[in-house]
């Protein structure tokens, strides 16, 4: 079993994955290609996703009986004793720190209407 879940992608990449995948909802497709069909479909979704996201989970012989790969997403797959788990980013790592004071701030702090 094969699912593939797109985010923000050109409608053409959609398309193209519907000639092997049944698409069950908006970006997200499933079904049961062979590995190396699958395989040569994640190639072309990690080529043609633009500036969009992608995560694509299959079977696997493994502990969980399935493995996924992610191509663009803020979270991350690691291998923790054997359990492949998504690492989310910090908190707060990914907002810049704002620069200066703001119009409103200046006018509270300086007293100016």
């Amino acid at each position: 079993m094969t699912v593939i879940v797109l985010t923000n992608c050109p409608a053409g990449l959609r398309g193209y994955l519907t000639r092997w995948l049944l698409e069950i909802s908006a970006g997200v497709f499933i079904g049961n290609p062979s590995a190396r069909v699958r395989d040569a479909l994640w190639e072309e979704v990690r080529q043609y996703t633009g500036k969009g996201r992608a995560l694509l989970v299959h079977t696997a012989d493994t502990e969980q009986g399935f493995t996924f790969r992610t191509h663009e997403h803020a979270w991350h797959p690691v291998d923790y004793d054997g359990l492949t788990l998504l690492r989310r980013p910090a908190a707060g790592a990914s907002k810049k720190p704002p620069r200066g004071w703001s119009t409103a701030s200046k006018r509270r702090r300086f007293g100016k209407r």
